[in-house]
């Protein structure tokens, strides 16, 4: 064998290595971004979900003691109440928020803190407290949105990761076949004997 067809054939087997390996770390790549996104839907989205839906049984609570003008429920119950929202806002801040819910939340907090001083100085009418537990259902609905649109767009990058790693699979069956067809005919091809090398 020539030098160059020994050239040819190490630079076609390299050729070949490097598209497999190429594909091989795209592959790797994609699984990665769709770990990362199950990992954020379930984190960051299912958990605070949770912790919304545990913030607004606590707030109804709250609604409920004003409605029947509950006093005890004021001098014992919401001690405790409070210490579990402090709880849930501290569990909450620790999920990755978006910018928006960064926001959101934040505003929300500073509702928590607004409750928080009206009761303690008891002297804000019905009216005003009911008004700012709206708000801050307002807010918790809100941050429940964001939930559900992030999670929406975690799992459209998993369904983008999966499609191009369905399609880089398809691609590596077709390299895989194309050059097991070229090894066939190299194994079968006999080169004719040539009058003048004999």
């Amino acid at each position: 064998m020539k030098l160059f067809n020994k050239v040819k054939w190490v630079l076609s087997v390299l050729l070949v290595f490097f598209l497999i390996l190429t594909t091989n770390l795209l592959d790797k790549e994609n699984f990665r971004r769709v770990k990362n996104s199950i990992v954020t839907i379930y984190e960051d989205r299912i958990v605070a979900n949770d912790l919304i839906f545990e913030f607004l049984l606590l707030i109804h609570e709250k609604e409920l003691a004003v409605a029947s003008a509950d006093t005890d429920f004021f001098k014992e119950r919401n001690v405790q109440l409070q210490k579990e929202i402090e709880s849930l806002t501290s569990r909450y801040r620790a999920t990755k928020l978006t910018d928006r819910e960064a926001i959101v939340f934040e505003m929300f907090q500073d509702d928590l803190g607004e409750l928080e001083k009206m009761e303690a100085s008891s002297n804000q009418g019905k009216d005003v407290y009911k008004k700012l537990l709206s708000e801050i259902k307002e807010k918790l609905n809100e941050l429940s949105k964001i939930q559900l649109k992030e999670g929406r767009y975690q799992v459209a990058l998993s369904k983008e990761a999966f499609d191009d790693v369905e399609l880089f699979t398809q691609l590596e069956i077709y390299i895989l076949i194309f050059l097991a067809i070229i090894v066939q005919i190299i194994i079968l091809y006999k080169p004719k004997n040539n009058p003048e090398t004999s």
